[in-house]
Parts: C-alpha cells; structure tokens; sequence
C-alpha cells in the first residue's frame, strides 16, 4: 500500500525536539485542559478527550500526569481559557505551512506566527489557502524493534478495526485511518498490547516538494524553527520533502 513515511519522519524529527525541551508535555497539558471542559473527564464519552490520552501515551507522559491535569482540567475548567487557531501560508518557494495554535492570547499568538513567517521571508495567507494540499488522517506509528507481532498479522489487525492504510517502513509500521475511524484502531492495538510510537490526527501534504536552494532551504528552517519554539504553537504541519 502506498506509505505517508516522509511525513511522519518530518513529525517525528519535531516531537523528538520537543520532548527534549519538555515542550510536549505542556502541548498536551494544554489539550487535557480544553477536552475536558468542552465534553467532560470522561474519555468513554469524550472522543477528543480519548484521543489526546492516546497521543499523551504515545509520548510517555505518565499516566499520573494525565490523571493530574484531567482532575485539575474538571476542577477548575471555567478557568481554562484557550482557544484553537490555524494559521496557513506559504514559506520560501512556495512551500505549504499550517500551524496549529492552542492560545489564551490570540493577538499574541497572531503576532508571533506572522513574525516567524516574515523573517524566514514567506508570508501568512488567507483560511483555506494551503490546507486543500493535505488530507486530514488518524496516524499511528509503531517502532519495528518493540513490536513482536507478525506484520501481516498487525496489518489485519489494523484493518479490520478500520484502517485505510498499513506500510512497513524500514523503521517502523504506518497505519493511516479515516479521523473518525482512528479510535476505533487505536483501541484496538492498544487492547492487543501494541506499543504505539505515536497515535494522533494529522494534516497530510497530498505532495511534497524539493527544496535545491540553500538559502530557501535556510529560510524555511528558520520558520520552522521559531515555530517550534513557540509555547502556543501545537503542531507545525507543510509539504517539504526534505
């Protein structure tokens, strides 16, 4: 089946980056807090809920941790004030950028992607501008060295809980999914003991493109960079191959 492996070494080049600041885990604090107070502590009955413990897990936050901020989240929910917002535009050579912010100060937040951009010489553009290049997809990755199952059989497994797509990549196994589907797989490999690398919904370059220039290449990496070093900033999302 064809793979997405150029996107999820770019998303695992990131999260890598940010675990080691501890960056991830403040994400994904920020993510317990607003789930549980738009549908509640409950991830039985919260699927958004239930998918940010799936990505908390995938990423070793403990499992204190995630029962610290769901309590805290439900005790003090009409405290949390954030709110999403994307951002799309378009970096050097017109590679596509969107940026996925999680903010209780969106002129602050505006500012602050706006000047990333600007200095990496792309530029913001208009809702909608870029994100008709991506496919929105339940992705899960699964590490070849801690998983024992056979890989045809985990790619049963995985599609007969509904996943659209299975490749084995030199490192790991991809599963793609429908995002309404991606529950309903990940439960089913987490009930089958299947160590997951990383499990969330992503946005998907439909293509990707090469950059030759160096200082294209230079620019792009300094947006990229201010990005991931922005507290607001949940997930940077673009189509280069690199």
């Amino acid at each position: 089946m064809s793979g997405h492996s150029k996107f999820a070494n770019i998303k695992h080049k990131k999260e890598k980056n940010d675990a080691a600041k501890g960056k991830i885990f403040t994400i994904i604090g920020r993510e317990i807090a607003v789930a549980v107070k738009e549908g509640g502590p409950d991830p039985n009955n919260n699927f958004k809920l239930a998918t940010v413990i799936a990505k908390a897990k995938a990423n070793n936050m403990p499992n204190d941790t995630i029962e610290r901020g769901i309590k805290k989240a439900a005790g003090e929910g009409g405290n949390v004030n954030y709110e999403y917002i994307t951002y799309e535009g378009y970096g050097p050579n017109g590679i596509a950028i969107i940026v996925d912010a999680l903010t209780d100060n969106k002129n602050r937040t505006a500012a602050n992607v706006r000047s990333a951009f600007t200095k990496g010489q792309g530029n913001i553009g208009t809702p909608g501008c870029v994100s008709f290049m991506f496919d929105k997809k339940g992705e899960i990755v699964i590490d070849k060295e801690e998983c024992d199952m056979d890989p045809d059989d985990l790619m049963m497994l995985a599609l007969d809980a509904g996943a659209e797509d299975f490749e084995a990549n030199d490192e790991d196994y991809e599963i793609l999914t429908d995002p309404n589907e991606f529950e309903n797989v990940r439960k089913a490999l987490e009930d089958a003991k299947i160590p997951m690398m990383s499990a969330e919904v992503n946005m998907i370059p439909q293509n990707y493109v090469e950059l030759t220039d160096e200082t294209a290449i230079k620019n792009l990496n300094r947006i990229l960079d201010i990005l991931d070093e922005d507290d607001d900033v949940q997930a940077v999302y673009h189509n280069w191959d690199e």
